[in-house]
């Protein structure tokens, strides 16, 4: 894989300052009104995963891994009322958040590395797919576990 470790590692050793961000605009974006109600710890665990296990993530291409933690986060989120159109945006932001980063980071110096950029943008791609995915599964999940004759779920 021509994915460099370098450009991953860089990533990982930024979680903090990418999950800051992140939860900054999970908090005062007009998309996500009821995540403002999140404490900032919670936001921030949740991202932070993200972010810091990155070569995991990407490296391991698991798709059980990447599964069983969405399916977790989205039954969570159901559980707190949290509208799935939100949840699949925060995943947005921390995309964009990321390839932002990326772009502005000063990470590339070669025709190389730019090549390994693009890979790079290529599979967080493929794992926000994936993501957004397992994270729509599980809150469908979390629907149908809802007693029968509840039609929809209560919002907090």
């Amino acid at each position: 894989m021509l994915l460099s470790s370098r450009l991953v590692q860089m990533i990982e050793n930024h979680a903090e300052e990418l999950t800051s961000g992140v939860i900054a605009d999970l908090r005062t974006n007009p998309k996500t009104p009821c995540m403002h109600r999140l404490s900032a710890q919670e936001l921030h665990d949740q991202s932070y995963q993200v972010y810091r296990n990155l070569s995991r993530w990407l490296m391991e291409l698991s798709d059980e891994a990447i599964k069983a933690f969405h399916f977790k986060l989205a039954k969570l989120r159901f559980e707190e009322g949290i509208p799935l159109s939100e949840i699949v945006f925060s995943h947005v932001l921390k995309k964009y958040h990321l390839r932002d980063y990326i772009r502005t980071s000063g990470m590339v110096d070669s025709a190389v590395e730019l090549l390994q950029e693009q890979e790079l943008h290529h599979l967080i791609g493929s794992f926000f797919d994936k993501a957004i995915y397992y994270t729509v599964k599980g809150y469908e999940e979390a629907e149908r576990a809802l007693p029968v004759g509840v039609a929809t779920r209560e919002r907090l």
